[in-house]
């Protein structure tokens, strides 16, 4: 348990931190879900309109902290190599 003033204010953040990061990766993994269903469902216009809504999130992910940029890298890639294919 924390014992000094710093190491109890900390642990406030920390809590508060980790509420607001939970938010946003569900956030995120909404958008992603949301491709997943438009590739599921063959529609290319929906899918091309839903990876284009989850960018920004997924960027905005990187500047938060939130994810890795590497996996948010990897993980555009893989939509729009899968949204492209679905197109053609």
């Amino acid at each position: 348990m924390a014992n000094t003033p710093q190491s109890k204010k900390r642990a406030r953040q920390n809590e508060r931190r980790n509420d607001i990061n939970k938010a946003r990766r569900s956030r995120i993994r909404t958008y992603l879900r949301k491709v997943e269903e438009a590739i599921a469902s063959g529609n290319s216009e929906a899918a091309v309109a839903a990876l284009r809504a989850a960018q920004p999130e997924l960027a905005r992910g990187i500047t938060k902290g939130v994810l890795h940029k590497n996996t948010v890298a990897r993980k555009m890639s893989r939509l729009s190599s899968r949204v492209k294919a679905l197109q053609a």
